[in-house]
């Protein structure tokens, strides 16, 4: 131990930790090509020069939050309060950089120096759970006093260079150096909506490290973040050049995200492939076998032959420099001007140059909640709240349940360009137990098909639907094979409310935004 900081051999054991993991690596869809980006060309960011790597520890950070979880089948309720830790470092602008996992559903955040017992409350500035990645600002500006900001490297780290993650491990309070060599830089899936550089690092890192910088030469070339589980002695870094993406990004106070594409894809090199489009000897690209329809440029049996000038290979993929290849989505933010990214495409025969929408409408079938609540609407004995892939992950074995009902939702939890842009409305809870219940068996999870004969298209809706509702009856069927159809009094709906409201100490019976929707103007 020297000043503090806990030395760790730059090879850990097995034993030494449990390895993190990437949540959102989905095997439906890392060989999809979908989506993607990375760097917007000429980093804003203004670069310091390198600094002695003994006053890194200086910048970093123990991050300490208390979590409230949302519950998405008990959407009026949050998990009980959760105490974890993270890592974090100082940059430019008196901010802290760390991820998202360590700081999402924080109720409380404190940041705690590596060489002092004070902890400084903090709250979160942005907030990218698609890449990982969130900017703190800290309340009291003195604690930046003696805090320089590590300067980023904008380049991609070299293969085989040494790198030092810093960080503060679980099972212990103090900061540690993990030391490692970068083996590996690719391009890979971050999230359902999201694809970007990934380095590799031979030296496994502890789930405490989430968050912490990783230096070479005096500079960030990456934050360490969510590993996969059942490798040994590797961890992987966000390199420094998505951060630089992401603080470029959030300049005007909003995260919009990466470029990506609208399509499906696969490579060119069958023969017979080749040799059904007419594709010239030497042409390589991306053959597109789906695309995002309407007015989107792009067609089915398109082949992507180029992202501004750059030549594609058969593999899909374009060279970055001597010791990286990647897929060539990684070009789409480097070649994006104005929202819109010139390509040039192989059809019938001919090329073709076409300008692409950066940011074309969502592709995610399934919307996540972002480090949000649930919103919910409590009527009689039924609880209704939107599909999302929180609640989806949470049904756990039960999915297979749905799947065999013909669920929507679990369909649409994988289709990257949905054929409707309609929010799935669920039955979000088991029926509350009352007497109009009778008879009727469970209906949790399904989607809500109609009311009343009206065609139910989004949360809102459905409220404003039971608001207006006359008659004497509620009929609601479902989009579900095999779920029933549901039929109560209207007026014992109402009356029922208050009461499954008291008897199950439920505040309130629908969620903050949804308010507006259902009180009358």
């Amino acid at each position: 131990m020297k000043d503090g900081v806990m030395m760790v051999n730059r090879r850990l054991p097995p034993e030494a930790g449990a390895h993190c993991g990437i949540e959102c690596f989905r095997k439906l869809l890392v060989g999809s090509l979908l989506l993607a980006s990375v760097l917007y060309e000429g980093s804003t960011c203004q670069q310091a020069a390198a600094v002695d790597e003994s006053s890194v520890v200086d910048s970093v950070v123990r991050v300490i939050v208390t979590r409230r979880e949302p519950n998405p089948a008990q959407p009026w309720t949050r998990s009980a309060p959760m105490d974890a830790s993270g890592t974090g470092f100082v940059i430019a602008g008196n901010r802290l950089v760390t991820n998202a996992h360590v700081v999402s559903y924080a109720s409380q955040i404190y940041v705690q120096p590596a060489k002092s017992p004070d902890k400084f409350a903090a709250t979160i500035e942005s907030f990218a759970p698609e890449i990982d990645l969130a900017v703190l600002k800290v309340e009291d500006v003195s604690f930046f006093e003696g805090r320089p900001a590590i300067p980023i490297d904008s380049r991609l780290p070299r293969i085989k260079s040494p790198v030092n993650v810093y960080g503060f491990p679980v099972g212990g309070e103090q900061i540690s150096v993990t030391e490692g060599i970068i083996s590996r830089v690719d391009f890979t899936v971050y999230g359902t909506e999201t694809s970007g550089l990934l380095v590799q690092i031979d030296a496994a890192l502890n789930p405490g490290n989430s968050g912490g910088p990783a230096i070479s030469n005096g500079k960030l070339v990456g934050v360490a973040f969510r590993m996969l589980q059942r490798a040994e002695n590797v961890g992987y870094l966000i390199p420094a050049e998505e951060l630089e993406t992401f603080l470029n990004d959030i300049q005007d106070g909003t995260y919009t995200g990466k470029p990506r594409l609208a399509a499906e894809m696969q490579t060119v090199e069958n023969d017979a492939l080749r040799a059904r489009l007419k594709l010239p000897k030497g042409v390589g690209g991306g053959y597109v076998i789906r695309a995002g329809g309407g007015d989107y440029p792009l067609r089915v049996g398109d082949v992507i032959t180029h992202i501004g000038e750059t030549a594609i290979d058969q593999n899909a993929r374009v060279k970055v420099s001597d010791d990286v290849i990647v897929q060539f989505p990684y070009l789409l933010s480097k070649m994006e001007r104005d929202g819109k990214v010139p390509i040039r495409v192989f059809r019938d025969g001919a090329s073709v140059d076409l300008l692409l929408p950066a940011y074309p409408k969502s592709g995610a079938g399934l919307p996540s909640l972002r480090n949000d609540y649930p919103s919910y609407f409590i009527f009689g004995p039924l609880v209704f709240s939107r599909a999302t892939r929180e609640y989806l992950t949470a049904a756990g074995g039960f999915t297979a349940v749905l799947l065999a009902r013909g669920n929507p939702m679990v369909t649409r939890a994988f289709e990257p360009m949905p054929a409707t842009s309609d929010e799935l409305v669920i039955v979000a809870s088991p029926l509350f137990s009352h007497r109009i219940t009778k008879g009727y068996s469970n209906s949790t999870g399904a989607v809500v098909a109609a009311i009343n004969g009206v065609r139910i298209t989004s949360l809102a809706q459905l409220v404003e639907t039971l608001r207006d509702a006359r008659g004497e009856f509620v009929e609601i069927d479902f989009v579900d094979r095999g779920v029933e159809r549901l039929i109560f009094r209207l007026a014992e709906l109402r009356a029922a409310t208050e009461e499954i409201l008291a008897d199950n100490s439920i505040r309130k019976q629908y969620s903050d935004d949804l308010e507006k929707h259902w009180r009358k103007p």
